[in-house]
């Protein structure tokens, strides 16, 4: 049967905006058009505008999804705009209204949706449907919509017709303010157009807003990250701006012979006996489909449009694959990966990073977990030894002599790897452990530690497709066919403190016994049913909130682990100088 858990903290998931035109900037020498939708966002704020056409980010939240309920009527188009000749010619005939009108101008750059045209008098009037309520400030309205139902005028009259003022509609009250097309109105909506062409054209990203109210609510508080980017020049703590828990969870499907099927909205979970589970793929943040599992082409589509990862898995838990949807829409991070990993300075430079971070999480598992009973001198001097190690990593002159360096704290680490692992009486032998072994794994400690190597391979392929990253061209490991290179290298730092962790928790608590594994020649794995209690470890694992070492708010762990992305991200993109590795105290 199907494995459910639920995520305690995650940001919500990037979808598609299939109701934006998002034009993406052109090679150098062609000129965009800019949606207007997006000179609105500039004036709120410029970073926001940046993100969102220029990077092609988004994430929907309560608010955007409520901002679409409000367009759904105006978002079909209905009416006819007539030309404005024939408006010239019924002039005093009944008014007319046309809805969802697309209007744009070469001139001007500028390509707009007007949700509502009115025509009367031979004059016409852009109505913008806003979802609040009207704002009581002095001139009605703020600053972004006036300009953005000022632009939608501009285009109308370079389109032909005459257009004595604008108006917006504010379904949340019910009101209608008229905006007037004063020159100064007129003057900074053209700059504010002007001023996002330039930062398209150069990418130049804006620096985030400062202690903004605007980024409480804002929808990508999560992936612009202002406080965060601020605290490398500030130092100054940032506030909780992650977004509220996310009520998708990770779908593991397990069971031999399992098929998954879509009824409308819904996934349905099918077993060989019959028996069925459905699930809404809204409340679905993932899919790991394990052995002879299929899925059918409608429930991939619709997982893949709704930004939903599904990953394959052989029976014994090795990754296979990754289907996932569009993924990062701009290629600026992997443009920015792309020159720093073929700069062998600075890939040597990223490498020390990953084996420090990889050595200390090690020692501080090791610390953490020593069971007392094993020996404190042991204990003292694999601590002492680590320290050395991670002390000369810097230092590193190649490679080879970093390979050296993570090779052997990698044998102290797995020697005294059982020392973390509580006797079990009679059962103690099932999980002796002396030193890592794979391809395949002999028992059942590497078996468990397989199995969760391969899972956090899949998450990190996943959440570095979503930044925009490139998985398969990394730093430090070798690039080969079918290996994904950035993927392993991310995850080095996270083994010990995730996948080792999740191991260590079930054996220490009970939640595997040596009848959970199956013996074939040398190989060993877990069974269907312990393989399912597993990942729940795991996922039990992957929730749990902990303090940011930096940052100082907590955080879940796979929360966490996209947060660091998108600052690896800004780092190779030069917006940060450092990359600050997860390590706990």
């Amino acid at each position: 049967m199907p494995r459910r858990t639920r995520p305690a903290f995650a940001m919500p998931r990037p979808k598609r905006q299939l109701d934006l035109p998002l034009p993406a900037p052109p090679r150098e020498g062609d000129q965009p058009l800019v949606p207007v939708r997006m000179v609105n966002e500039w004036v709120y704020c410029p970073r926001l505008a940046y993100l969102m056409w220029v990077e092609g980010e988004w994430a929907d939240t309560d608010d955007t999804a409520e901002g679409r309920r409000a367009h759904a009527r105006t978002d079909r188009e209905s009416g006819k705009l007539p030309a404005p000749d024939a408006l010239e010619e019924t002039a005093g005939d009944l008014a007319a209204r046309a809805r969802s009108v697309t209007l744009s101008s070469d001139r001007l750059g500028l390509i707009a949706k007007i949700d509502i045209v009115e025509s009367d008098e031979g004059r016409v009037i852009p109505v913008d449907i806003k979802k609040g309520k009207r704002p009581h400030v002095r001139k009605g309205a703020y600053e972004p919509e006036r300009v953005q139902v000022c632009l939608q005028a501009l285009l109308l009259e370079e389109n032909g017709y005459e257009v004595p003022e604008a108006a917006l509609w504010y379904a949340g009250s019910r009101e209608r303010v008229p905006v007037a097309l004063d020159e100064e109105l007129r003057a900074r909506a053209l700059q504010a157009a002007s001023d996002l062409r330039l930062a398209a054209a150069a990418r130049r990203r804006p620096p985030p807003l400062e202690n903004s109210p605007k980024c409480v609510r804002c929808a990508l508080a999560g992936i612009c990250l202002p406080d965060e980017t601020l605290w490398f020049a500030t130092r100054s703590p940032p506030r909780p701006l992650n977004p509220a828990a996310d009520p998708a969870m990770p779908l593991y499907v397990a069971t031999p012979g399992a098929r998954v099927g879509k009824t409308g909205e819904t996934l349905t979970i099918t077993t060989p006996e019959e028996a069925k589970t459905e699930v809404p793929i809204a409340t679905v943040s993932d899919v790991s489909l394990f052995g002879p599992v299929s899925i059918t082409t409608p429930a991939l589509h619709s997982l893949l449009r709704n930004g939903i990862t599904v990953a394959w898995y052989s029976t014994g838990g090795w990754f296979v694959g990754l289907a996932s949807g569009e993924g990062g829409r701009s290629a600026h991070v992997r443009e920015a990966q792309y020159r720093a990993a073929f700069d062998d300075a600075r890939c040597l430079a990223i490498a020390r990073g990953i084996v420090d971070a990889k050595i200390r999480n090690q020692r501080t598992l090791l610390r953490r977990n020593w069971r007392p009973e094993k020996g404190v001198e042991e204990k003292d001097a694999a601590l002492a030894r680590l320290k050395r190690l991670y002390e000369r990593t810097p230092h590193a002159g190649s490679m080879g002599e970093l390979l050296g360096m993570e090779g052997e704290a990698a044998a102290i680490y797995f020697r005294l790897f059982d020392r973390m692992l509580a006797d079990a009486g009679n059962d103690a032998l099932s999980f002796s452990f002396s030193g890592r072994n794979r391809r395949p794994p002999e028992d059942p400690v590497n078996a468990m530690l397989s199995l969760a190597y391969a899972i956090l391979v899949r998450i990190f392929v996943s959440v570095l497709q979503t930044v925009g990253f490139d998985p398969w061209r990394g730093f430090y490991h070798v690039v080969r066919p079918g290996r994904p290179a950035l993927a392993l290298d991310m995850m080095e730092p996270y083994r010990p403190i995730i996948a080792d962790s999740a191991v260590i928790t079930a054996v220490n608590n009970g939640e595997v016994s040596r009848g959970d594994f199956a013996q074939n020649g040398r190989a060993c794995a877990l069974r269907t049913r312990a393989r399912k209690r597993f990942i729940a470890v795991l996922d039990r694992r992957l929730e749990q909130e902990a303090t940011h070492p930096l940052f100082g708010y907590r955080v879940s762990m796979r929360r966490l682990l996209e947060v660091q992305m998108r600052l690896f991200a800004r780092h190779l993109q030069g917006e940060i100088a450092d990359y600050p590795h997860y390590l706990p105290r």
